[in-house]
């Protein structure tokens, strides 16, 4: 009898083992086998949804979600917010839009046509401003990032509105002779049959998953997320990182911006409105933790599809739109709630088992 427990032992725990790893593997890949089954749903409800073309539609608009997304990971990653990114990509669209429609010089009685490459690069420091504003007051003036980046989003709203006084840029395809066209390649060119948009959201992606996986300052992020003042203690510029950080998700949402408009070819003041809870969601459904110190691109990107694919596909199949706010709503809570449960359990799993009858099961053995 006492021969026959050790050796029942071993197999009770490989049974145990396995079915937590079970369960840990479809907590941990959630948002993988959720795209699953919207894809698998919606193609049941719809002819339409399982093709090849509406697929990449549905791509070019995940896109824009992505963008932002994946900004908005890197601030979160650091244990931040950014409310700010739906505003700076309404402000980008202005921006370009206005530089293509000309800048005036009065002083010097001309109009200047910038190139669209100055366009792009002018936009983008609008945005890396953005953050650098939003990244500012945080690390060095101690405000909340919740109060820094709000603040922010109703000032690049306000300056989109007072540039545009409330209308529209439209058109803005440029014209040959003044040599600013191909402004609208991103929205609706494709290379090797993908939109612009996508391949530039991958680019994107992989740029920011080497930088966190394989560079020192992924592993300051982090760290950052963790734990700042540990981190600030061990030599980690925590100041320089969250500058960064906002830097970056100001820099997305600024292509992001630029996609947006590009697919319209026009740019209007309220562009992006509520976008950056989409983005908070998308890293949420993606597996990142609101507290910092947990998330990776890749689940943010199954994130933006989650929520990219199940609002087209409530479009495809009729479904009233008041509907798809309670659905997209219900998924985050869901989302959200599955996050607690998982990172909940691991402190629990880490912690050390205090077992006082160690020390005499020892000497037994002896």
């Amino acid at each position: 009898m006492t021969h026959e427990s050790p050796a029942r032992r071993p197999a009770a725990a490989p049974a145990r083992a396995s079915g937590l790893d079970l369960g840990r593997l479809l907590l941990e890949g959630r948002a993988f086998f959720a795209l699953i089954a919207i894809i698998v749903i919606f193609s049941i409800l719809s002819p339409f949804y399982l093709s090849t073309n509406n697929f990449l539609i549905m791509s070019s608009h995940v896109a824009i979600f992505g963008l932002l997304a994946i900004g908005m990971l890197l601030v979160i990653l650091t244990g931040g917010i950014d409310l700010s990114v739906g505003s700076t990509l309404g402000l980008a669209g202005v921006v370009a839009g206005f530089l293509m429609q000309g800048v005036t010089l009065e002083w010097a009685g001309v109009v200047l046509y910038p190139p669209v490459w100055a366009v792009v690069v002018l936009t983008c420091a609008m945005g890396a401003l953005v953050g650098l504003v939003n990244g500012t007051l945080i690390a060095f003036f101690k405000v909340p990032a919740f109060v820094a980046t709000l603040g922010l989003l109703y000032v690049a709203r306000g300056v989109a509105l007072l540039m545009t006084d409330g209308l529209t840029y439209n058109n803005l395809g440029g014209r040959a002779e003044l040599g600013n066209t191909g402004f609208n390649w991103l929205g609706f060119n494709r290379l090797f049959g993908i939109p612009i948009g996508v391949l530039v959201l991958v680019a994107v992606a992989l740029v920011c998953s080497l930088l966190l996986n394989r560079t020192a300052f992924g592993r300051w992020v982090y760290s950052t997320g963790g734990n700042a003042r540990a981190a600030e203690l061990s030599g980690v510029p925590v100041k320089r990182v969250q500058i960064t950080v906002y830097v970056l998700s100001g820099i997305c949402a600024a292509i992001a911006g630029l996609v947006l408009s590009s697919q319209l070819t026009s740019a209007g003041p309220t562009a992006g409105t509520t976008y950056e809870l989409t983005a908070i969601a998308a890293v949420v459904i993606g597996g990142a933790a609101l507290t910092g110190g947990r998330g990776n691109v890749r689940g943010t990107m199954l994130g933006a599809f989650v929520i990219g694919f199940l609002s087209d596909g409530l479009v495809i199949v009729g479904v009233s739109s008041y509907w798809q706010t309670v659905f997209t709503g219900a998924v985050i809570v869901l989302a959200v709630l599955l996050n607690s449960v998982q990172y909940a359990r691991r402190p629990k799993r880490a912690a050390p088992t205090d077992t006082p009858s160690t020390p005499s099961q020892s000497p037994a053995r002896a």
